[in-house]
């Protein structure tokens, strides 16, 4: 699928003068193909959309194209049970599994807190080059899920951020999805001050409020350029930008990889999952295939 300028492909901007940097992305044809693999109701689409969009504001800060990026909520009884995203070199994949009649039954503009009964959001990041793995563990709490990464940020990394987040259908494209990420610039970077050891941020707040004057119509309006989202919030000040490496649909699903997994099971634990026929149907939920793997092909696979 055609990938266009405006769609499935990040921007980064900076504003020197307000010691910010931020990026924008809008979802396009990568966003379909991902919400294709499952019937999701408009909540639970809207849902995914708008974490799918998270997914790609934070995997493109990652440097190394083998380091991943994995965003999972955690339910705490609510309708919605899994919410998982995840990005590796610009790939991404996300899946949904909720209760539908439950879902219905929270209304069409539900909380967080209705979707998830309250439960955890983690968001952990794994840096190839070092090995190192980061995780932060935050409530379900706010108006979306793009206010709990928020408090990701405010409580494991100390930085203060904006985070904006829409979904909707629009003629012509199906479903759309945009954001926004700003955040004050940390220590190192422009010669910052320590964050946790200031108080005052009179940059941060004034950048911040001119943020959240972004509409989320502006987010997904496929006429209007991220450039210019970029510009028109700060067209006062310097604003640089660079286009980051185009986003695609990925998944690391194959028989061969289900065959190197179901070869870690001993043999008997194997033909216990098989059917009558030999073969031990594997489910990939992010796709929604099945791959039927033959008890022989495991045992005679190198």
């Amino acid at each position: 699928m055609e990938i266009t300028a405006e769609f499935d492909q990040p921007l980064a901007f900076t504003v020197a003068a307000h010691h910010v940097r931020g990026r924008l992305v809008r979802l396009g044809p990568v966003l379909q193909e991902i919400l294709a693999a499952h019937s999701y109701p408009p909540v639970a689409e809207k849902l995914l959309a708008e974490s799918l969009v998270l997914t790609a504001l934070l995997g493109s800060t990652l440097k190394d194209t083998d380091s991943q990026l994995t965003i999972q909520a955690q339910t705490g009884g609510g309708p919605i049970e899994l919410l998982v995203c995840d990005w590796q070199g610009g790939a991404m994949r996300g899946y949904l599994k909720f209760d539908a009649e439950r879902l219905v039954a929270a209304g069409g503009t539900p909380s967080l807190f209705a979707l998830f009964g309250g439960g955890f959001l983690a968001i952990t990041f794994d840096q190839a080059a070092s090995g190192e793995r980061y995780q932060g563990i935050v409530p379900l709490e706010g108006e979306g899920i793009g206010a709990a990464a928020e408090h990701y940020f405010g409580q494991s990394e100390q930085i203060p951020s904006l985070i904006r987040l829409a979904a909707r259908h629009v003629v012509g494209h199906g479903c759309v999805a945009g954001g926004l990420m700003l955040q004050h610039l940390p220590e190192g970077e422009v010669g910052r001050d320590r964050l946790h050891v200031r108080h005052d941020h009179p940059e941060w707040e004034h950048a911040s409020i001119i943020a959240a004057t972004l509409k989320d119509t502006e987010l997904t309006d496929t006429g209007l350029s991220l450039e210019r989202i970029a510009w028109n919030l700060f067209h006062e000040d310097e604003v640089r930008v660079e286009t980051g490496s185009p986003l695609t649909k990925g998944c690391r699903c194959s028989t061969a990889h289900f065959r190197a997994v179901l070869r870690q099971f001993p043999a008997d634990q194997r033909l216990e999952m098989a059917d009558d026929d030999g073969t031990i149907p594997v489910d990939c939920a992010f796709c929604s295939r099945v791959f039927p793997i033959a008890l022989d092909e495991i045992n005679t696979a190198h």
